[in-house]
């Protein structure tokens, strides 16, 4: 879009700012009144800075309309008044949203480094109708959207276009506890009608890092640096279904106390706790329907282990550093209070279904001299099972992390360690590991202008336990000992298992228009830390590249576009590899009749040299593969207007084409005045797969044989989020997704004598499949999760919750079609929750 106007345009001309841009903060004698105007008196003899710059779609480009902003603090508070000059304020863009979520409005954001070690921080951002927004950076430009800090902001539209009134306490801050201050700082605004971005100081958005382009605040001194206490004690009644063998045993009320606590211990150390925490208002997790041999994966939602968590993290087997897809790591949250994993063996219908947490804390710091560390502790009780066995034995989990950044954070290097200790009994301990412990390191350089990095890390797993539940390990996913190529033997009698994980990166990161990456992942075959972490398997040698063109500067058909190219190869400790692919893939963002689209493509071909696949046996002999293409094409819709979308189409074709796969997964956002949003999503995939794997059987004539077949499989899915913006803090939200998926075998083989033959029909041979064994599957679900949340006082949350599942299991396929499953679905028992959970912040 044009700008239909150059009245309140810009008139100085863009220009690089100083080394480090400076402004200056005044003190208050009387604090300003928050209501968005500025003739407080503190306003008036203010420093005005007003030099911003336009970083998106052109970067060091002029802005398109004028913003100043001033800073005041006092002892207790840092305030900010910013204006943002508009022409046309009815042409200003609003949204009424939920708390941290963006709609398509106008924003203007605060980022401020209070350590000043330019690698850490907060951003306070607000749109012109008091929606706010928050977030922790880590890391020279990590956001962490879980962090919800406690502060103010007055926001106001008039004659020359908005403003906001910030006033931001410096307990939600850290900084040393010394007589001046100086903080790293930044101003952002989005003009949402242009999709235009400007900052001060310069944003380079080329540059690598984002915390270390801030410039300074000066002129804070005598700053409240005592300790702060913060507390939000909670009560919650939930009614919900008491279930029993045999059926439904009634509902029952149950009435909970607890409470989150923040303590500061110094102006740079915190402690977070949280006792008997209740998370009924968390969204559930989506169905699957997983025939892999790889555990799923679940995301982190519950609040007090997103906020601030990114200082715990420790990827695994992350070889581009923008796109780290696999979620391995030594700490993966979701651990601490899963369902407990012996209700299978040991549990009855009454068993809960998440282990519940006793009470959890996480002391955090950061000093001036770039040193960065963490602690968490969490203790979960024992959950029985049926009569006097154990679901889940009580069990203590504890992370320690430090960082150290010197030069600048051009130079950094780090320290995790991880422990599980589990209190097993004669139920629990042929299952379980006792005990388990994981450390790890790494070091970072950065060189030249930032753009180029190094780095290294090395970890190390210990597990131990009884020599049966060491055995499961040995059999399990991750390692499959029993392969008769396994370099590692089973070993029946073993009562630990030790590995090593090791990684080297090099790559550049910013600057010009060139990024590539270069990494070589070693994990030894006894590698293990899922007991705290997520690896999916051990046992990998990897060399993978990733290089890109990516192009800033806006052109008369494009904003930006970025074409990646990405090669991997991968082998086991035998020498057998077992993936070799290349990946191209290309980004748009449009301009003309399709402004403000996104358009996306890419493919893999996988198979470039002969490849095995050492997992697909569960533990028997490996399995040849055959060459496969897997395009995938999506784009989106200009966001701007009330109705937009997109779709995403993923194709592949393998097994000489016999198998072949195609999900589709178009959605839809409609919006209705500022206060409604509505999200339309459904999933449509078809998996023909004529090498799935069935079973592994024995019987007395053969021995082994390792089972596969042809699959049919499809999987519908809708989905619906509905959102209510009634104020900025009183919000409604609904969630709903109805899942199916049928399946059928047929074809039924197993592995013949030359299971790594090139020819892929060699690799079988006919097999009749023992009675009793399962050729269909079919599974549906419905669940919903509908929120009121009212913020009626800042930091204190009143939540209203009711949540909705059912499911349909069978072992033959429906055959009645999508709509009939889902009428099926609604003839089964709702799983039913009524929930209202209040708490309030208090603070001193």
């Amino acid at each position: 879009m044009v700008p239909p106007s150059r009245v309140g345009r810009a008139t100085v001309t863009p220009r690089r700012p100083p080394e480090v841009a400076q402004v200056r903060a005044v003190r208050a004698a009387v604090p300003p009144r928050l209501d968005g105007r500025d003739d407080d008196a503190v306003w008036q003899g203010a420093e005005r800075t007003s030099d911003f710059v336009q970083f998106d779609p052109k970067p060091a480009g002029q802005p398109v309309f004028r913003t100043d902003f001033r800073v005041a603090y006092d002892e207790r508070n840092l305030y900010v008044f910013v204006r943002m000059y508009d022409p046309h304020p009815d042409s200003i863009r609003h949204a009424l949203t939920r708390r941290d979520q963006r709609g398509p409005s106008d924003q203007i954001k605060l980022l401020i480094d209070s350590q000043h070690d330019r690698r850490s921080g907060y951003e306070f951002a607000v749109n012109p109708d008091g929606v706010k927004r928050d977030f922790a950076m880590s890391n020279d430009g990590n956001e962490d959207p879980s962090w919800d800090g406690v502060w103010d902001v007055a926001t106001r539209v008039d004659s020359l276009g908005w403003t906001a009134e910030f006033r931001i306490p410096l307990s939600q801050l850290r900084y040393p506890g010394d007589e001046d201050h100086v903080f790293g700082f930044g101003v952002w605004r989005d003009i949402e009608r242009f999709k235009e971005r400007e900052a001060w100081p310069e944003y380079v958005p080329t540059k690598n890092g984002l915390v270390s382009q801030l410039g300074e605040l000066h002129g804070l001194h005598q700053l409240a640096s005592g300790r702060r206490f913060e507390a939000a004690p909670y009560t919650v009644t939930k009614n919900v279904e008491r279930s029993a063998l045999g059926g439904v045993a009634g509902r029952e009320q149950q009435v909970t106390v607890g409470g989150d606590f923040k303590l500061g211990l110094a102006p740079s150390v915190t402690l977070d706790a949280t006792v008997n925490p209740d998370f009924g208002q968390v969204e559930a997790d989506p169905a699957v329907v997983n025939l892999t041999a790889y555990e799923t994966f679940f995301g982190e939602k519950r609040p007090f282990f997103l906020e601030g968590t990114a200082l715990y993290q420790f990827n695994l087997n992350c070889y581009i550093v923008v796109d780290c897809s696999t979620n391995e790591g030594l700490f993966y949250s979701r651990r601490i209070g899963r369902s407990p994993s012996l209700a299978g063996q040991n549990g009855d219908p009454g068993t809960a279904i998440a282990t519940p947490i006793t009470g959890a804390a996480k002391l955090t710091g950061r000093t001036s001299g770039g040193l960065a560390f963490g602690l968490l502790e969490a203790v979960t009780p024992r959950v029985a099972g049926t009569g006097a066995l154990t679901a889940e034995p009580a069990s203590n989990y504890a992370v320690l992390r430090a960082t150290q950044d010197w030069n600048g954070g051009r130079t950094g290097i780090g320290l995790i360690g991880t422990a599980v200790n589990r209190q097993l009994d004669a139920s629990s301990s042929p299952w379980l590991h006792e005990s388990a412990y994981a450390v790890g390191g790494n070091v970072r350089q950065r060189f030249g202008d930032g753009s180029y990095e190094a780095s290294a890390q090395v970890a190390a797993s210990h597990v131990s336990g009884s020599a049966s539940a060491l055995l499961l390990t040995q059999r399990g996913a991750v390692h499959y000992f029993q392969r008769p190529t396994s370099v590692t033997p089973l070993d029946s009698s073993r009562t630990s298992l030790d590995g090593y994980e090791a990684q080297l990166k090099f790559g550049k990161y910013g600057g010009g228009i060139t990024r590539f990456e270069t990494s070589v992942v070693r994990i030894s075959d006894g590698f293990d830390v899922n007991d705290l972490g997520y690896l999916r398997r051990a046992d990998v040698t990897d060399w993978s590249t990733w290089g890109a063109l990516t192009f800033r500067e806006p052109t008369d058909w494009y904003r930006w576009a970025q074409l990646n190219g990405n090669h991997w190869i991968r082998y086991n400790s035998a020498g057998q590899r077992f993936e070799h692919a290349v990946n191209v893939n290309g980004h748009v963002g449009l301009k003309g009749i399709f402004d403000n689209w996104d358009a996306h493509l890419g493919g893999t071909f996988w198979g470039i040299s002969n490849t095995v696949c050492d997992r697909c046996t569960r533990g028997g002999p490996a399995l040849g593969q055959s060459a496969g293409y897997y395009p995938w094409a999506g784009f989106n819709t200009d966001s701007r207007k009330p109705i937009d979308g997109g779709l995403w189409v993923n194709l592949g074709i393998t097994d000489e084409g016999r198998s072949r796969s195609a999900r589709y997964n178009p959605y839809v956002d409609l919006r209705v005045g500022t206060r409604f949003v509505a999200t339309l999503g459904a999933g449509y995939s078809v998996n023909v797969n004529d090498a799935q794997w069935i079973g592994n059987f024995t019987d007395s004539v053969a021995g082994r044989h390792y089972g596969f077949a042809h699959l049919d499989q499809t999987t519908v899915s809708l989905s619906a989020r509905l959102n209510y913006t009634a104020t900025p803090t009183l919000t409604f939200e609904f969630y709903g997704q109805p899942f199916v998926s049928n399946g059928v075998y047929g074809n039924v083989r197993e592995l013949s004598a030359t299971p790594e033959a090139a020819d892929y029909q060699s690799r079988f041979r006919p097999f009749a499949a023992p009675a009793g064994t399962q050729l269909a599957f079919h599974y549906a679900q419905l669940t919903t999760n509908a929120v009121v949340r009212w913020e009626y006082v800042p930091g204190s949350t009143l939540f209203v919750v009711w949540q909705h599942g059912r499911v349909d299991t069978s072992p033959l396929a429906s055959g009645r079609g999508w709509a009939g499953d889902m009428r099926e679905l609604f003839d089964d028992h709702p799983q039913n929750t009524f929930l209202v959970k209040v708490s309030y912040w208090l603070s001193r």
